[in-house]
C-alpha cells in the first residue's frame, strides 16, 4: 500500500495590513515535497477554502529561494497544484497516513479557525496518523481538539517558529498575534533550538514538527521515518 501525505497550504495572501503581502513559504513546502516524492508517497494538497494559494514574497528570495523552490515556480503542472487545491469537505481523512501544515505568516489567519482542517487532524491523529507541521504551520493545531475535548498539541513537546524569530525577521508588529506564546497556552511543552533560524525538529510518538523554514527537510525526513 502506497502511503499517502496531505499537504496543507494558505488561502491567505496579506497581513491584516493589505500594504504587506504574505503567503505560503514555498520551500517549507517543496523541501518535504521532494522528500515525500523520493520515498513514492503519494501527495494531496488541501486549504482551508480550497482553490488559489498565493506564495509568500520573501520565500522567493534568499535564503528560502533554492532549486526545489525555483523548479516548482519553472513548473507548470506544480504550479496549477497550487491554484487548485483541495478543501477539507473533499477530504477523507482515512485516505492518508499523515498531514502536513506548512507555514508562511498567512497561515495564523485561516489555519486556526478551519473546522475542516481539525477534523482531518483529529482523525489521523485518533487512529495512530502522523501529524507534522513546520514553522508557523503549528497554527494549524492551536485550537484542535481531541474527541475527549482536550487539546491536541497539550502535554506533548513541539516546536514551531519562535517569537524571537519573529522579531528578528522584523514582524514582531504585523503579525496577528504571539503563535508561541499561544501554543504554551494550550499546554503544549515548546522547545525551540539555541539558536535562531537553525534547524530544529521534534518528534513526539506521532505528532512532528519543526521550528523554521530550515526544518522542512528534517522534518520530512522524521515523517518518512516514522511511515
Amino acid at each position: 500500500m502506497t502511503q499517502r501525505i496531505l499537504n496543507v497550504v494558505t488561502n491567505v495572501g496579506h497581513y491584516d495590513d493589505p500594504a504587506h503581502p504574505t503567503g505560503l513559504w514555498l520551500s517549507e513546502l517543496t523541501h518535504a515535497w521532494q522528500i515525500f516524492e523520493e520515498h513514492g508517497f503519494e501527495q494531496t494538497i488541501v486549504s482551508p477554502a480550497g482553490g488559489p494559494c498565493p506564495l509568500e514574497p520573501r520565500s522567493l528570495k534568499f535564503p528560502g529561494y533554492d532549486k526545489t523552490a525555483k523548479a516548482w515556480r519553472a513548473d507548470p503542472a506544480r504550479m496549477a497544484l497550487l491554484e487548485n487545491t483541495a478543501s477539507p469537505d473533499r477530504i477523507d481523512s482515512a485516505d492518508y497516513d499523515a498531514i502536513y501544515f506548512t507555514g508562511g505568516h498567512a497561515v495564523m489567519y485561516d489555519f486556526p479557525g478551519s473546522a475542516g482542517l481539525q477534523r482531518i487532524t483529529r482523525e489521523i491523529f485518533e487512529r495512530g496518523g502522523i501529524v507534522a507541521s513546520v514553522c508557523h504551520g503549528y497554527c494549524g493545531l492551536l485550537d484542535t481538539k481531541l474527541s475527549d475535548g482536550t487539546y491536541l498539541v497539550a502535554g506533548r513537546k513541539l516546536t514551531g517558529f519562535a517569537w524571537q524569530e519573529e522579531v528578528l525577521a522584523g514582524v514582531g508588529k504585523l503579525v496577528p498575534y504571539n503563535a508561541e506564546a499561544e501554543i504554551k497556552k494550550r499546554g503544549a511543552r515548546y522547545e525551540k533550538a539555541k539558536l535562531p533560524f537553525i534547524s530544529y525538529t521534534v518528534v513526539d510518538a506521532n505528532l512532528v514538527t519543526g521550528q523554521n523554514p530550515g526544518s522542512a527537510q528534517e522534518t520530512a525526513k522524521k515523517v518518512a521515518e516514522l511511515l
